[in-house]
């Protein structure tokens, strides 16, 4: 997904990075390069919103029961697959000129 609008920091990286952002993995520098873009950037704003309240539902339903690193790598896997899907069917799009 991209707004359009150049940012120093392009918005795809910004959304891969969202849930480690979220989880306070993140180094100094790449939160401040999040935070920047999320400041200018709308679309990526109420994607990153989305993706905070999904975070707090999943952790109110489950409580403060550990996650066990099998499912963790499972369900990171998948989405690292997913988003691989949606950038390889973004890339054929433009050159096939339907974007």
């Amino acid at each position: 997904m991209s707004c359009g609008d150049h940012h120093e920091t392009p918005c795809e990286e910004v959304l891969a990075r969202v849930y480690t952002y979220l989880d306070g993995e993140l180094d100094q520098g790449g939160c401040g390069e999040v935070r920047q873009h999320l400041e200018e950037c709308g679309p990526c704003l109420r994607e990153y919103d989305l993706e905070e309240a999904v975070k707090k539902l999943v952790g109110k339903s489950c409580g403060s029961e550990p996650v066990p690193e099998d499912l963790r790598a499972k369900v990171l896997g998948k989405i690292e697959q997913i988003c691989g899907e949606i950038k390889s069917a973004e890339a054929a799009g433009r050159s096939s000129g339907q974007l």
